[in-house]
């Protein structure tokens, strides 16, 4: 096999193969055919900002007992060719009539044993990323079932080896690097859309690659959501600023987000940002291998009432990695068993009057001994304006 490899040594991908395989093996799934830039990222380091072009499907296929094959437009093949993936088929495209369907149905009976299913992403939290069409077309030339391949993948990837969570440590430093140096940069009467425009630069010159997702929003005694888009509301004395990002550095992602408090804050956000780090702080103590999603999300919940807050509905955190939010989630539907080795973010939200709301944001890697902090771990006393 191929030594030249992007991002990571080619010996961490043949790796993440290996275990992928052996999940695939206990499920008796034959093929597993991915799709999406994140799980193509995963298993070749593909890594390209083409995927914002929708004009073009992209194809890995996963043999239980071979290595993967890339079938993918052939704009692609100078960078595939510079991962470990020898096995590359690629056709010109975008070509309406049969965008590399046909290669596709060629090396899915290359491997495929009579009668074995094709297994695809299904589960809560995938998509499949061809036209639909394609999708039944496909499923005609195989004559074969479509088998939900979330299972295999889902537990190959929540795990994180030490090289990807030296990744997630890197942009979370460069994160809370732009997090601290943001006060000094923004000004009250400033409109929240030049603020996101000079965190951005922050973000970019402390470098990060690009910032995928910023939100944040800004209110007298909290706000009320956290994933608008920027306004040209001024900050005004009194306001509590929150920004939210999903920075990137080498296809990994952080994810947290603070609060910086304009001048004098009341008492009902002093007391509930405090019931929020308290909470935090106790849940990081606490959280071992072996708890439940859930677990994490009532430990959240029974913090918060015991500081006298009233908690919001809905997950409490989430896993990070590739993508910007990954399984499990901290949730009372979410029964997944932790383990050593997943990054997670802790994210609890608590309401400071009517339906204005604070939310506080860490992410860690779970240890057999409970959680190291990725993420700069945010003052006690909050971020000051």
């Amino acid at each position: 096999m191929a030594e030249r490899s992007q991002v990571f040594p080619a010996a961490e991908f043949r790796d993440r193969l290996d275990r992928l395989q052996h999940q695939m093996m206990l499920r008796d799934l034959e093929l597993l055919l991915l799709t999406t830039p994140a799980d193509i990222f995963y298993l070749t380091g593909f890594l390209t900002r083409f995927w914002e072009s929708p004009a073009r499907p992209w194809y890995l296929l996963v043999p239980v007992a071979a290595p993967p094959v890339a079938i993918i437009p052939s704009i692609g093949a100078n960078l595939m060719a510079s991962t470990w993936i020898d096995d590359i088929r690629t056709w010109e495209a975008p070509n309406p009539a049969d965008d590399g369907l046909s290669l596709l149905v060629d090396a899915i009976a290359e491997y495929r044993s009579s009668g074995a299913g094709l297994g695809i992403p299904m589960g809560p939290e995938t998509y499949l990323r061809m036209p639909q069409a394609d999708l039944h077309r496909l499923s005609q030339s195989i004559d074969a079932p479509l088998i939900d391949g979330t299972d295999a993948l889902r537990r190959t990837r929540e795990v994180k080896s030490e090289a990807e969570i030296s990744k997630i440590r890197e942009i979370c430093s460069i994160a809370g690097d732009a997090f601290a140096r943001l006060p000094e940069q923004i000004q009250v009467g400033q409109p929240l859309e030049e603020i996101f425009r000079v965190f951005q630069t922050l973000l970019l010159q402390s470098g990060a690659d690009w910032v995928s997702y910023l939100a944040g929003a800004v209110g007298q005694d909290g706000y009320g959501d956290v994933i608008s888009p920027a306004t040209k509301a001024p900050l005004r004395a009194g306001d509590v600023l929150m920004l939210d990002t999903g920075a990137v550095k080498d296809g990994y992602f952080c994810d947290f987000d603070r609060n910086i408090f304009v001048g004098e804050r009341s008492e009902a956000v002093r007391r509930t940002d405090e019931a929020l780090w308290t909470a935090t702080e106790d849940v990081l103590e606490k959280i071992r291998p072996g708890h439940r999603a859930c677990d994490i999300h009532q430990m959240l919940i029974d913090a918060l009432e015991h500081q006298g807050v009233r908690p919001c509905p809905g997950r409490l955190g989430h896993g990070l990695g590739i993508t910007l939010t990954e399984w499990p989630s901290f949730a009372p539907f979410d029964t997944t068993e932790l383990r050593e080795g997943m990054v997670l973010t802790i994210e609890p939200s608590a309401f400071v009057k009517g339906d204005r709301f604070l939310v506080h944001e860490e992410n860690f890697v779970l240890r057999a001994d409970g959680a190291e902090l990725l993420s700069p771990r945010a003052p006690r006393s909050g971020l000051e304006l």
